[in-house]
Parts: structure tokens; C-alpha cells; sequence
């Protein structure tokens, strides 16, 4: 069975992944594999930041990996808030304060198209692969739900009246881009393992 290092501590997604996945590979944290770092996220793109997680993870490791990154973009907003979705509002990281940043920002606008976007770097043998998941929808001028997390509240998928924060995770999951991504990071996963082993 082939290890494959997921570059989070993140146990919901550690267990999402590990359910989805054939078992060709065992998935494993950044703690699990002996790793006890923040890595940064210095650059102004998803892509990028994704991909310097993995690269730093393949760099310490020699060991095949993956990474994602996240962001809420805003049409009005030219994009924002993207690569800072979590720190929108501060480095403080605040749910509330970046919302009403956002929302602050948006109310001189009737534009309120939005979407999540998460990218997903994969170093397999040496080599990257990037894959890509996208939920389009809308922001609205009032939180509505106590589920989920983030910009939920406020953020309506394109083919629902419900925000994120009103949907059960498995509702949820019928829109994610992170579960997109992931779906698509999966195929390859069993399509090159077919592939490339017995």
C-alpha cells in the first residue's frame, strides 16, 4: 500500500478522504509523518500557496503528498477576498469580523455573484498535478445558519435558496468545491495507481 502524506491536521478532512479513497493508499497527517509546522502561504494565487505546501512537505519528506488551498472570490470585489479569505479582516482570523468586512464592502453593490474555489497540489513520483474545484453562488446581506463555517452564512449556492451554514454536511457536499477537487484528485489517484502497479 502506497503512504501518501496529506499536508493538513485537519482530522474531518483526513477522514473524508481516507472513506473516498480505494485502498491503494494509506493517507496520513502532517503529524502522523513526524511533522510539526505551520507552513506559509506567501503567495497572491490558490495555485501558488497549494503548491508551495506540497512542495515544501515533498522537499522535508521525499515522500508523495498533497496540499489545498482554499478562497472565497467576489466578482465586485475584483476576486477578493481569495488567498486572504481566512484573514480577511485581520490576522485574528475572525468568522464575524471577516464577514462583516465583506459584507461592508459589498453594500454599495447589487453584484453579489461570489463562488468557492479550492486547488489541490498533488506531487506523485516526483512529478505535480493540480486539480480544481469550484461552487458558484451569491453572497446575501444577512447570516442565516448556525452550521458550517467561514463565510457560510452568507454564501447561497448557485441551485439552492439555503446557505452553506443552513445545509447538513452531506447536503453540503452536493455543491463543495473542496469535495469537487477532491473527487477529482481521487479519480487520478486510482486511475494512475491502476496504471502504474500491480
Amino acid at each position: 500500500m502506497d503512504t501518501l502524506i496529506f499536508a493538513t491536521n485537519n482530522q474531518n478532512k483526513i477522514d473524508e478522504v481516507r472513506s473516498l479513497l480505494h485502498k491503494h493508499f494509506k493517507i496520513i497527517t502532517l503529524k502522523e509523518s513526524g511533522i510539526d509546522m505551520d507552513i506559509p502561504e506567501p503567495y497572491d494565487t490558490l495555485e501558488a500557496n497549494a503548491s508551495e505546501k506540497s512542495k515544501v512537505i515533498f522537499n522535508i519528506t521525499n515522500k508523495n503528498c498533497f496540499s489545498e488551498d482554499t478562497g472565497l472570490e467576489v466578482a465586485a470585489l475584483h476576486g477578493e477576498p481569495g488567498v486572504k479569505s481566512a484573514r480577511y479582516a485581520g490576522d485574528n482570523r475572525s468568522f464575524d469580523d471577516n464577514i462583516e468586512k465583506l459584507l461592508l464592502n459589498l453594500n454599495a453593490t447589487t453584484n453579489k455573484a461570489a463562488r468557492f474555489r479550492t486547488v489541490i497540489s498533488l506531487i506523485l513520483d516526483g512529478d505535480e498535478y493540480l486539480f480544481e474545484g469550484i461552487c458558484s453562488g451569491k453572497i446575501i446581506n444577512d447570516r442565516k445558519g448556525d452550521n458550517g463555517f467561514g463565510y457560510d452564512p452568507v454564501f447561497v449556492p448557485d441551485g439552492s435558496d439555503k446557505t452553506f451554514a443552513e445545509m447538513a454536511m452531506s447536503e453540503k457536499n452536493n455543491f463543495s468545491h473542496r469535495k469537487k477537487a477532491m473527487a477529482k484528485l481521487i479519480t487520478f489517484l486510482n486511475t494512475y495507481h491502476g496504471k502504474n502497479k500491480d
